[in-house]
């Protein structure tokens, strides 16, 4: 009889408050009244009946954020084999065994060392077996079970922003919408109402008004206008638990800004203007500025002033700022103070962008009278000339008088004018002038080579009224003189062939000047007093500002020196003489025989000289030339027709013709041998053909050698039986001869060497019946035979 053990497992859910015994509410359904007993047998999950050699349990919750001061007590694990006598041991393992859950391993309680948060991880599976402690085999085989996170409201919603920023057009009607919030909650959405959220505003009406499911918000006031008020501060709350009393909740910040439109006219604060100007006020300049105030911000702010009427109107103007929208009106004709000293203008103030939505406000535009007074002025000095042209050497001492402006009052007055200079024409200084004369005098040195002309203005005013001013241009042109020593047009680098004869020229020099020389530069050129006798090389003048380099002995050696340095003096003719030494690099390289360079010993030589774009596109177009000439000449030697065999009657020759020869043509020299029928033995099987990419590679076969004095027939029969059978044989025919005709044929010899020795032997009355292709041969050779009867 078979006997059956019993192992139970028996969780009770631990009440450490009293509040946990009686449920309150939803949250707390989950614990049962009566302990719930849950079989498996092996590893099968079939409800059972309290079957022996099985787990049983309670399916319970464990409450999350427990605060108790003892361990959380979780169950208890039991076997109906233990005795009580302690030779039993409890196990338990799985997720957090052995820290987050521990079990007394004598009497299988288990509890929960810390606290617990759903929202960390909402399960743990855990498996627990019992095994005999003296053997350490178990007694019942390992089991799993779940021990699921009773949720708590312990999370408060939280806005996806602290603060959120929304604008919307003033004048907007109800209803509009502004922004959209959003709250989240981390507490268990299926469970309960603790994730269930309601949005509600606590600050911002009766402006605005929030939707408590969707948290839109929306304007709820008719006819907001951003001048009265621009900015509002809305406060959004969202409420966990459905929103009902005990909920958690959170808050965020909205922040909304009323953009502006075009719902104001522009005004003038005044509807007269009165401004005062002097006779001699010069043409556009501002007379006085006017502006018309509007509430609106940005384009819609923006003005058009035009004036419409008046008896100034050809003689002023008007244009807008368009950075303080105020109208400046300017002179656009000469004032006369003895001509007319009063002018009435009438100036209208134009929005340039009009909404339509608001014309029912009225006209936008204004206008104003502007009066405008001449006043009768002292004129300034007038210079004697209208502009002033002066020269100078660029080698002046300082304080140099270079010329003179003069000025005079025009009035009746004539009060005295005193001189001075521009700055901002002349913000280096190198000028100045005496106050009292007029007299322009230099305070810097000058550099013609760095600025030929300096323009400058000087200001008359009466000393009397320093208002009365005019000014003059003066344009000083500064003279060249000789003090810049000529120099190398470029960078010179040049090279000398290793096998190079004596007084070879191998480079020749050019120089500038930056200097300006009327009759023309002049440059000499010589060799650096140290290298004049030292130098392996030559300098020659050639007396038109250029010179040549020539070698001095007969062979160079780029192993033993590779590069010189030539130093070379160049002076100019000019008073005083400038003179300056430039170095020529001068590298060693080996050339043919024409003097072509092929290499040199440390690096490539970069040449100075090189190819012009429409020479490289001259060679580029005589290459494309030669191309297309060589492939036409290709095609049409394809193309070319055979020409006949027999050109006239009188040219008689025998002609063997081979067609559909698919050999390689005259390079292909490994096809075939016609030596190898001639000797066997002297085959390379080795050898693959050099026309074709064969697809794959075979190992070659050894055929086997023919013995001496063999038949060519059997040769060839033996050789086409082999190729036949074998693999890396190309896939077409390249071997094509006529050395055998065979023993006893029918047709015999084609050869004429064979034939008759007479030709009365021959008769050819059958070619005529071959056909119109041998027509022509049957008349040549009937032709003869009728020549030979006559």
């Amino acid at each position: 009889m078979r006997t059956y053990h019993c192992f139970w497992l028996l969780f009770w859910a631990g009440q450490p408050h009293q509040s946990f015994l009686t449920p309150l509410s939803e949250r707390t359904s989950g614990f049962p009244e009566k302990e719930k007993v849950l079989v498996l047998s092996g590893n099968s999950r079939q409800d059972l009946h309290r079957s022996k050699r099985s787990w049983m349990w309670n399916q319970f919750f464990l409450l999350e954020e427990y605060t108790g001061t003892d361990y959380q007590y979780v169950g208890k694990l039991h076997s109906d084999q233990d005795k009580g006598d302690g030779s039993l041991k409890y196990i338990l393992s799985g997720d957090g065994a052995g820290d987050l859950f521990i079990i007394n391993e004598n009497t299988g309680d288990i509890q929960a060392t810390k606290r617990l948060d759903r929202e960390e991880k909402p399960v743990y599976i855990l498996r627990a077996q019992a095994i005999n402690r003296r053997t350490g085999r178990p007694v019942e085989p390992e089991s799993e079970f779940i021990i699921k996170i009773h949720d708590i409201n312990d999370n408060e919603p939280m806005f996806t922003k602290d603060v959120y920023n929304a604008s919307i057009p003033e004048m907007s009607d109800v209803g509009t919408f502004v922004v959209q919030v959003t709250a989240t909650d981390a507490d268990d959405p299926t469970y309960g109402n603790s994730a269930k959220v309601v949005y509600s505003i606590l600050q911002g009406q009766p402006y605005f008004s929030v939707e408590s499911e969707t948290g839109i918000i929306k304007t709820a006031l008719l006819n907001m206008d951003r001048e009265n008020r621009e900015q509002y501060q809305v406060v959004i709350q969202a409420k966990d638990m459905g929103g009902q009393m005990g909920g958690l909740s959170g808050t965020t910040t909205v922040n909304i800004t009323l953009t502006d439109v075009n719902d104001n006219p522009p005004r003038f604060p005044q509807s007269t203007y009165q401004f005062r100007t002097p006779e001699s006020t010069p043409l556009d300049s501002p007379v006085g500025r006017i502006k018309a105030n509007d509430a609106d911000v940005d384009e819609n702010a923006e003005i058009e002033y035009s004036i419409t009427e008046g008896d100034g109107y050809d003689m002023f103007g008007i244009t807008t700022d368009k950075d303080t929208q105020e109208g400046i009106i300017t002179v656009k004709k000469a004032l006369d103070f003895e001509n007319k000293n009063l002018y009435i203008l009438k100036v209208e103030a134009t929005n340039t962008h009009v909404d339509p939505r608001f014309l029912y406000l009225g006209p936008f535009k204004d206008s104003a009278t502007v009066r405008i007074q001449v006043e009768d002025v002292d004129e300034p000095p007038m210079f004697s000339r209208p502009a002033y042209i002066m020269e100078v050497k660029e080698d002046v001492p300082v304080n140099s008088v270079i010329g003179t402006v003069t000025a005079q009052d025009p009035d009746a007055a004539k009060n005295p004018v005193k001189y001075s200079v521009d700055r901002h024409t002349d913000m280096d200084r190198v000028f100045n002038i005496n106050s009292g004369n007029g007299s322009i005098f230099t305070s810097k040195p000058l550099d013609r080579e760095t600025l030929l002309w300096h323009n400058i203005t000087v200001i008359a005013a009466e000393i009397n009224n320093p208002k009365q001013s005019s000014r003059v241009p003066v344009f000083i042109k500064v003279l060249d003189v000789n003090d810049n020593a000529p120099e190398f047009a470029m960078f010179y680098e040049t090279f000398v062939c290793e096998n190079a004869k004596a007084e070879q020229l191998i480079q020749t020099l050019s120089a500038v000047d930056k200097d300006d020389s009327y009759n023309g530069h002049q440059f000499s050129f010589s060799l650096a007093p140290e290298a004049a006798s030292s130098s392996n090389f030559t300098l020659q003048d050639n007396r038109d500002n250029t010179a040549g380099i020539f070698t001095r002995k007969t062979r160079y050696n780029r192993h033993e020196t590779s590069t010189y340095f030539l130093p070379v003096v160049i002076s100019d003719n000019d008073y005083p003489i400038q003179s300056s030494t430039e170095t020529v690099t001068i590298r060693v390289c080996a050339c043919d025989h024409r003097g072509k360079m092929l290499s040199c010993n440390a690096e490539a030589l970069v040449h100075p000289t090189g190819l012009s774009t429409g020479a490289l596109i001259a060679i580029l177009l005589c290459i494309i030339i030669l191309l297309v000439t060589v492939v036409l000449f290709a095609a049409l030697r394809r193309q070319r027709k055979k020409e006949p065999l027999i050109i006239s009657k009188e040219d008689i020759r025998d002609n063997i013709v081979s067609y559909n020869d698919e050999g390689g043509g005259e390079e292909d020299t490994q096809a075939f041998d016609i030596g190898t029928l001639r000797n066997p033995e002297a085959i390379d099987d080795n050898k693959l053909r050099r026309d074709i990419v064969p697809e794959t590679l075979f190992m070659p076969r050894r055929t086997a050698t023919a013995r001496d004095n063999t038949d060519v027939r059997d040769f060839i029969n033996q050789r086409l039986k082999e190729n036949d059978t074998d693999p890396t044989a190309p896939p077409y025919d390249s071997l094509a001869t006529y050395a055998y005709e065979g023993n006893g044929s029918v047709a015999e010899s084609l050869s004429s060497l064979e034939s008759v020795t007479t030709d009365g032997d021959q008769d050819y009355d059958y070619l005529s019946d071959w056909g119109p292709r041998f027509k022509k041969l049957a008349d040549m050779y009937g032709s003869m035979d009728s020549d030979k009867d006559s």
